[in-house]
């Protein structure tokens, strides 16, 4: 298993036979350094949403068509994808499990928002904004997708019992790490916490100080650094 950031809340994960990229978004991206793009595409097998919102979404249809691989992700936006873009779609939803590469891929709640702007700029709606729980190699990974804190982490951590947690932290837009740290001692038992969606714009520039209090193994990742978590 390895694990890539690629800024903000896009990343690359090397998991059983798949490589998935989660949210990819490398175009306009402020912090992806477009100089590594080849890199950071290079064998991905599959393409995971979790919601519609341009700094998720933006890049995905492109990327799909040009390496001819296929988008996973809520039915609603899926849909939508195949009809306009051509591109070819795996259409499901929360409480819904797909096989990618040999990995396990289970939908499960997150509480955020999800639309894209149309011509005129006006918002589409992109179907439900959702979290990930991926399982494969003896390991279960939650990719918590942009969510504030909810009451569903709780059979979440004891059903699939993930042992790492790749939670967003930036706040404003999604938890702080308060609000992260506090989900993570209540509901789950990491063994590795991974900070996602942050350090993008100044308004996701937390003190991950509360993160740092907990029991888990705490990883700031670095931009295009590769890890095992």
């Amino acid at each position: 298993m390895k694990l890539t950031w690629l800024g903000h809340a896009s990343w690359r994960i090397e998991i059983e036979q798949a490589v998935i990229l989660i949210d990819p978004w490398v175009k306009d991206s402020p912090v992806f350094p477009a100089e590594r793009r080849d890199e950071a595409l290079a064998g991905a097998t599959h393409i995971l949403m979790t919601h519609g919102h341009f700094d998720h979404a933006t890049d995905a249809p492109g990327i799909a068509k040009e390496l001819g691989i296929p988008v996973a992700g809520i039915f609603d936006l899926m849909q939508y994808w195949e009809k306009h873009h051509g591109i070819e779609v795996i259409g499901f939803n929360k409480g819904g499990t797909v096989d990618l590469g040999g990995a396990s891929v289970t939908m499960v709640n997150a509480t955020h928002s999800s639309s894209f702007a149309d011509g005129d700029g006006r918002p589409v709606y992109a179907g439900h904004e959702s979290g990930y729980m991926i399982a494969g190699e003896g390991r279960v990974i939650y990719h918590s997708g942009d969510t504030d804190i909810m009451a569903d982490m709780e059979w979440m951590g004891d059903l699939h019992k993930p042992d790492i947690g790749i939670l967003s932290v930036g706040g404003h837009f999604t938890m702080d790490p308060a609000r992260a740290a506090y989900a993570a001692r209540r509901w789950f038992d990491f063994d590795s916490i991974v900070c996602s969606h942050y350090r993008t714009f100044p308004a996701l520039e937390p003190d991950i100080s509360p993160l740092k209090a907990l029991k888990a193994r705490l990883i700031e990742p670095e931009i295009m650094q590769s890890f095992t978590p």
